[in-house]
């Protein structure tokens, strides 16, 4: 391929020259989406632009969870791979990493821990482990929190207020848990990951019908982990090849055109603004999505949005919430939004609804994800009202497919989740 002068430089802008000398010799008599698979299923996952240093990071095993919590954070990373630190030098990589490590699994393991399980009611242990380094105040706030009797929807259920976070995240328990103590949470075991040598194609089925957030390249000579393709990068891959010509015949069409949104609105997952915000995380978790639209109390009408980025906030700074006697869906967007604007920083979840129209083009909304640096936009009609929402899978099944018996044998070996995880 040559790159002529003038034309753009970045490697995702390259990227998208090289789809567009394979679209050219694809057989004429091929649907747009059949070429762009044909394209894809060429091109390695090795030509996929090299993530920073800060995304390509990993947890020792014997890391505390703050010690987890801090790291994502200060690389505004969801999630990282976990290193068993007591494998021997040789070991495979499969051996190596015991899987992932998110936000969501950390929070959510910490409130299970309250849960009846097996016959013992873990809930008093829990209480007892708080009880030890917070005194009983914080323990009873813990276990009426999150024990199966609380439900958000029930008139005077327990809330949580900002102090019980501040005592958790300085407690022993919370210091003395390692990240290895939680590894039989993971979803795979250890992850799925990709070979250098896989295509393309495979790395955006995975990231869309497969949904998974991002996905580890594992060079399997040096058994190690040696780049991470995430959402976020390919955004920008698209962005950079929005006004290439084997992208405009999607890119230059409305939403509408295209059938987006799919999703009807009385099926969108959302929360009210009365509603403890634990309950939104725990819905992403149990719904495997990424965030939920905030609504007014009793209407459709979106007022903000939650990210699972977003729990971050509830770890690294539960000092924010001391004025407030519970924690609602409306108090957290308030609390963290004061925060980030006291400390000088940003965040792209907290910064509003990010909304489009459905005769807005597919550009223009790829456009707007990738200068935001978020994964999901919320599709509303005049009155504000949601119509749906779009997300990076919703696009690429827009413009690529699974063929037929494609994965084969891609799958053995990896783990669904047990059915007895508890996250």
């Amino acid at each position: 391929m040559v790159v002529e002068e003038g034309s753009p430089k970045s490697p995702e802008a390259k990227l998208g020259l090289e789809v567009e000398d394979l679209w050219d010799i694809q057989e004429p008599q091929l649907s747009p989406t059949e070429k762009l698979n044909a394209c894809f299923e060429s091109i390695p996952v090795s030509e996929f632009p090299q993530a920073s240093s800060s995304q390509v990071i990993e947890i020792r095993s014997d890391a505390s969870l703050g010690e987890a919590v801090q790291l994502l954070s200060q690389n505004k990373i969801l999630s990282a791979p976990v290193v068993d630190v007591d494998a021997p030098e040789d070991a495979s990589w499969i051996d190596r990493y015991l899987g992932i490590v998110e936000f969501a699994g950390i929070v959510v393991w910490i409130l299970h821990q309250s849960e009846k399980k097996e016959g013992i009611d873990a809930a008093d242990v829990f209480a007892k482990a708080l009880q030890d380094s917070t005194g009983p105040a914080v323990a009873a706030a813990a276990s009426g929190m999150s024990s199966p009797r609380y439900r958000s929807s029930q008139p005077g259920s327990p809330k949580t207020a900002g102090n019980f976070f501040e005592s958790l995240t300085s407690s022993d328990f919370y210091k003395n848990t390692k990240v290895k103590d939680i590894s039989g949470s993971f979803r795979w075991a250890p992850f799925l990951a990709l070979q250098p040598s896989n295509s393309f194609l495979t790395m955006l089925l995975l990231l869309s019908k497969y949904r998974m957030k991002s996905i580890p390249v594992v060079d399997l000579g040096d058994r190690k982990i040696e780049n991470i393709i995430t959402q976020s990068a390919v955004f920008h891959m698209l962005e950079e090849c929005a006004d290439l010509q084997w992208f405009k015949s999607w890119g230059s069409k409305k939403l509408y055109e295209l059938g987006l949104p799919s999703m009807k609105p009385n099926r969108i997952i959302k929360v009210e603004e009365d509603e403890p915000v634990l309950q939104a995380f725990r819905i992403m978790q149990e719904k495997g999505v990424g965030g939920v639209p905030v609504v007014a109390s009793g209407g459709n009408k979106a007022t903000g949005n939650i990210s699972i980025r977003d729990i971050q906030y509830l770890l690294i700074a539960p000092e924010i919430y001391k004025d407030y006697r519970s924690i609602t869906a409306k108090n957290f967007i308030t609390a963290v939004k004061n925060y980030l604007d006291e400390n000088k920083k940003e965040s792209p979840s907290m910064s509003g609804m990010i909304t489009c129209k459905t005769d807005d083009t597919l550009k223009d909304v790829i456009m707007k994800l990738d200068s935001m640096k978020i994964h999901r936009i919320y599709v509303v009609d005049g009155e504000g009202n949601l119509e749906g929402l779009i997300t990076l899978r919703d696009i690429i099944s827009k413009i690529v497919h699974e063929p037929r018996g494609y994965f084969g044998d891609f799958f053995d070996g990896i783990l669904p989740i047990p059915q007895t995880s508890r996250v």
